[in-house]
């Protein structure tokens, strides 16, 4: 959506949001990017009829964005802040001024124990140079984590966000074979939307086309993604997206198109291959390890910062005392003496700031390390027992509808 004051139309958006999500009455809305708490009091007011559960996740120095408005009572929420999420020197970006992270609120839908999660993962600002990569890896691992760990006696789970990653993109594929969630798009028999469900289109008022390189057309990176359990069976009966300019109105919702899905409830769940999770697992451990490469030679970098500030603040020390010392004034020394602690404060900051990236790195390549070795394991296990199936196949029984938006 976007910044008060800083966002084209900030104001008329919301007001747009508020009438829509009020005439379609969606059970569940998640929404990012509601930067200011004002934004979500305003939304909070003008749903109090139709959503009357709502949550607000506050992460952060401008805070985290991610708001859930629900019309199913919200019995429990939780917030994870992702550990890596940019860097503060670039202003330009922004990313790591708002607290990226992940939430989660369990509802009770019809009896049944809903876990819904909304997330914001970092940008990518550059296709060809994406030097977010390893962060947004990460981010990725640390996503698939918590819900794994969070979503044990969920007898449902969905997830809706913008996850700033094409749909084959390592930390997308990751996600969705260490969860057992299932992308709509690809599940749905009924889709309704831009093409190929883009949600970031040229055909957009409020698109930077430099976002679309090499993409013309669009991209698709918001993402609502599904699973059941052994108890209930989630079925995608279709999904549909906002498609830019909106009628009788002149600019669209956001510069991102929603997604909207409605569920049907079924029973019976199947499980991933767990040689297609210890692929990408694999795969992710060398791009986290690539990234950890990169780090460790930016924290050498600074490290060779602070050592070079710290010979050059030894020179106007000598220079003092030296007797050619007279031929400089103390306002000249006093400068480069500034430049050089400026200079070495920098280059402290930047050690400690990689370190602590690399500490972050470090983490979930060890974590991945055990993830691989337990579905080596599970492999193994596999290929040394054998397996049963049963003549008949299990009754379907249809249960409730289930609508949310995005």
């Amino acid at each position: 959506m976007g910044i008060r004051f800083f966002s084209q139309l900030c104001t008329q958006r919301y007001e747009m949001i508020g009438e829509l999500l009020c005439q379609e009455q969606h059970d569940i809305a998640l929404l990012q990017e509601v930067w200011s708490e004002r934004d979500f009091l305003f939304l909070k007011r003008k749903l109090s009829s139709s959503h009357p559960y709502t949550h607000y996740f506050k992460s952060g120095v401008i805070g985290s964005g991610l708001a859930v408005f629900s019309r199913h009572r919200i019995q429990d929420a939780l917030l994870y802040q992702y550990s890596l999420n940019g860097y503060p020197y670039m202003l330009r970006h922004g990313d790591w001024f708002g607290g990226k992270a992940v939430g989660l609120v369990i509802v009770d839908v019809s009896g049944l124990k809903a876990h819904v999660y909304v997330t914001h993962l970092h940008a990518e600002y550059s296709r060809a140079q994406d030097e977010y990569l390893s962060h947004r890896t990460v981010q990725s691992w640390e996503l698939l984590q918590f819900v794994r760990h969070t979503s044990c006696g969920a007898d449902l789970v969905v997830l809706g966000g913008d996850l700033n990653m094409h749909p084959q993109d390592l930390g997308n594929r990751l996600l969705r074979s260490h969860t057992g969630l299932r992308d709509c798009y690809t599940e749905t028999d009924m889709f309704d939307g831009c093409e190929d469900g883009h949600t970031l289109i040229a055909d957009n008022h409020f698109t930077k086309k430099q976002d679309l390189v090499p993409f013309e057309k669009g991209i698709r990176i918001d993402y609502i993604l599904m699973k059941g359990s052994q108890r209930v069976t989630m079925k995608c009966e279709s999904l549909s997206t906002t498609k830019g300019p909106v009628a009788d109105k002149p600019f669209p919702y956001s510069d991102h198109e929603a997604l909207t899905a409605e569920f049907g409830l079924l029973h019976s769940e199947d499980t991933l291959a767990v040689s297609e999770q210890m692929e990408v697992v694999a795969e992710a451990r060398a791009l986290v390890k690539e990234g950890l490469c990169q780090t460790e030679a930016l924290r050498d970098k600074a490290m060779h910062l602070m050592f070079g500030a710290l010979l050059l603040l030894l020179l106007p020390l000598a220079m003092a005392f030296l007797p050619c010392s007279c031929s400089c004034s103390f306002s000249t020394l006093g400068l480069l003496g500034a430049v050089c602690m400026v200079l070495l404060l920098s280059g402290a900051l930047l050690y400690l700031l990689f370190t602590t990236h690399i500490k972050v790195l470090k983490e979930t390549e060890d974590q991945m390390m055990l993830t691989s070795n337990d579905l080596q394991t599970k492999l193994t296990g596999c290929q040394l027992s054998g397996s049963s199936s049963l003549d008949g196949s299990p009754e379907i029984q249809p249960l409730s509808p289930f609508k949310r938006e995005e």
